[in-house]
């Protein structure tokens, strides 16, 4: 089955024979056009820190809110403002890294970011706590900038590789964010998460500063706000672009369906878990860090969109056993390792073929991507509370059933059309 279907068929341009970049010896034996396996594992470190940044604060919020004598009612807007920073650096920041060189706009990130934290760790208002919280989401945006760069430093037979490598970093920085901060919040108080965090920022700064390529300044010859404007544009002109973004939607919907709705059902009388042992299934992100590099070098192989329809059906049957949290514990933990594998697939498969086609867009296209995984995240997150107030786990389940299913359809309707 040809990787095609849902293409315009400019899956290589002359962007993808640019002259190779000069990277300095520190990074090791070339991977593609300039990427090694070590700067791609510095890559995914980079991207592990930077996504922390954003769920350290899930487990310090009650300690946050009596510390601040901020009400329990409000200090989720600590969360909410967070995300609030990650909106705006997606639409606003990502797309300089197709306008800027992109080791200066890494170091910036890296460094405001450490910044940023370490605001967080003296505030003493929730005004100032509020307003650090914001930068901290603005810069973790740096993620999307890393994937990027990575993409259009690796060779085109090894783009999908480095993505899934670098995106499997994302995962497994989600998992120990929430394991390590718990932890540490305990040994030494919750300001130490942070300043911690910010001294890792710091530290991966002066290292990427030492190892990463010198490259030529983007080929984009136009303003800021041109920049901008373009985002859109692509979004009119991709077919790829477009249809990715669906299936972004909808897998992500699925996910924050799961993820927003499972600790309800978990912390009931029935069940009565503790915030520990609930968090314990986060443990399921392994699972996604191994397909982001499965789906990557099966994205190089020409079989991403096979990957795609495959990962689609495993998303939607992992409700089955997902819905029966109530006979076993078990059964829930299989459709969440089903869950978190087949979405981690699809989204770096997504991303591997954007990339393929336009790569003199990279940042743009993955800013213009990810707005797609934002809307399907907070649409999710609301669907989810709603259905299980009125519906119990049940409805749930067959709303997530139902947005994979959809998901599952449109891959199909793609093949039709194809034919």
């Amino acid at each position: 089955m040809q990787d095609t279907p849902e293409s315009s068929g400019k899956q290589v341009s002359a962007a993808d024979k640019a002259a190779p970049v000069s990277c300095t010896p520190l990074i090791g034996t070339a991977h593609g056009a300039g990427l090694s396996s070590a700067l791609t594992f510095l890559f995914a470190v980079t991207c592990a820190l930077a996504v922390a940044t954003v769920y350290l604060a899930q487990p310090l919020l009650e300690s946050m809110a009596r510390e601040l004598s901020l009400p329990a009612s409000g200090i989720g807007l600590v969360v909410t403002a967070t995300q609030a920073g990650y909106a705006a650096g997606l639409l606003f920041v990502v797309p300089l890294g197709d306008l800027l060189h992109r080791k200066t706009l890494i170091l910036t990130q890296l460094l405001l970011s450490a910044l940023a934290l370490c605001i967080v760790g003296i505030a003493q208002r929730g005004s100032v706590l509020m307003g650090a919280m914001v930068l901290v989401g603005l810069m973790a945006v740096l993620i999307q900038v890393v994937v990027a760069y990575a993409a259009a430093l690796a060779g085109p037979t090894q783009r999908g590789q480095a993505v899934g490598t670098v995106t499997s970093g994302v995962v497994l920085g989600i998992l120990l964010a929430r394991l390590v901060s718990g932890t540490l919040a305990d040994l030494a108080g919750w300001r130490s998460v942070y300043f911690v965090s910010a001294a890792l920022m710091a530290s991966m700064a002066l290292v990427l500063w030492r190892v990463l390529p010198t490259t030529a300044m983007p080929n984009v010859k136009t303003g800021y706000l041109a920049l901008l404007r373009s985002m859109w544009q692509l979004l009119l002109t991709e077919r790829t672009l477009r249809v990715r973004g669906t299936f972004a939607l909808l897998i992500f919907a699925a996910f924050s369906v799961l993820w927003t709705a499972m600790v309800l059902p978990l912390s009931a009388p029935d069940l009565a878990l503790s915030p520990t042992q609930i968090g314990l299934f986060g443990l399921a992100g392994v699972a996604g860090a191994l397909a982001a590099s499965r789906a990557g070098r099966l994205a190089d192989q020409g079989k991403g969109n096979r990957t795609t329809g495959i990962a689609l059906t495993l998303l939607t049957l992992s409700w089955l056993p997902s819905a029966f949290v109530h006979h076993s514990l078990l059964a829930l933990i299989l459709g969440v390792v089903l869950l978190d594998f087949a979405v981690q697939a699809v989204h770096v498969t997504n991303q591997s073929l954007i990339f393929a086609a336009r790569p003199d867009a990279q940042s743009r296209l993955v800013g213009a991507y990810m707005c797609f995984y934002s809307l399907g995240s907070g649409l999710g997150a609301i669907a989810a509370t709603y259905t299980y107030a009125q519906a119990g786990w049940l409805g749930v389940c067959l709303l997530g059933a139902a947005i994979s299913a959809a998901g599952l359809l449109y891959w199909l309707g793609l093949q039709a059309t194809a034919r």
